[in-house]
């Protein structure tokens, strides 16, 4: 995933060296791994990754702003420790994925939320509602958790029912299409328009 984030980052920067932004992941990952061990519940694991990358490592979190488009590039978000949703949401899960933590951005509306889920949860076999399977969410822009039932207020503010479909985690292909429809929106001054439409193709081949 991180791959393919780096690979958007390309289309607006394509002289774009990946080497920096992996070394950067790497430096974090290895902090948190220093103060991961196997008997921490998954709460205290997910308090060390806020701690590292959100207090330590100083993360920001910034609302979407299409004038921005450096907030959807993972390589200038590790440069300028400052992301949106999105580009935060892609870096806490590739920690998660690096350090084994079960943890997985879920397809809540409007919302870029990462769901810990129990250890033995595979979304490929798993049957049932997948929010059975969660423990917490961490809001990605700031590291904060969030219980059940924050997330059932949630919904009862925006009008809509908690379907199972929202706690099922997204695929990494579906994470990057996000990123690059988002992206997209960057573009729509005349001048900029046909890296609008590249991008949508791009985005219409991964349906």
């Amino acid at each position: 995933m991180l791959l393919g984030a780096l690979l958007v980052a390309r289309f607006h920067y394509p002289d774009l060296q990946s080497t920096q932004a992996l070394q950067e992941i790497e430096k974090i990952r290895r902090n948190v791994w220093l103060e991961l061990n196997n008997f921490l519940t998954p709460l205290e694991q997910a308090n060390v990754l806020t701690s590292i990358l959100y207090k330590y490592y100083r993360l920001k979190g910034v609302e979407i702003n299409y004038e921005q488009p450096d907030d959807f590039c993972i390589h200038k978000v590790l440069a300028a420790k400052k992301g949106n949703a999105i580009t935060n949401g892609i870096i806490y899960q590739v920690m998660c994925e690096l350090l084994d933590i079960n943890a997985r951005i879920i397809n809540i509306p409007k919302q870029s939320i990462i769901a810990f889920f129990h250890s033995d949860y595979d979304s490929s076999s798993t049957i049932g509602n997948p929010q059975e399977s969660i423990h917490f969410y961490i809001d990605s822009t700031t590291g904060q958790a969030f219980s059940h039932k924050d997330i059932e207020q949630y919904f009862v503010r925006i009008g809509q029912s908690p379907l199972p479909e929202y706690f099922k985690p997204k695929s990494h292909k579906g994470i990057i299409q996000l990123l690059i429809k988002e992206t997209a929106k960057c573009f729509t001054l005349p001048h900029q328009q046909y890296k609008q439409a590249e991008l949508m193709q791009l985005h219409a081949l991964l349906q």
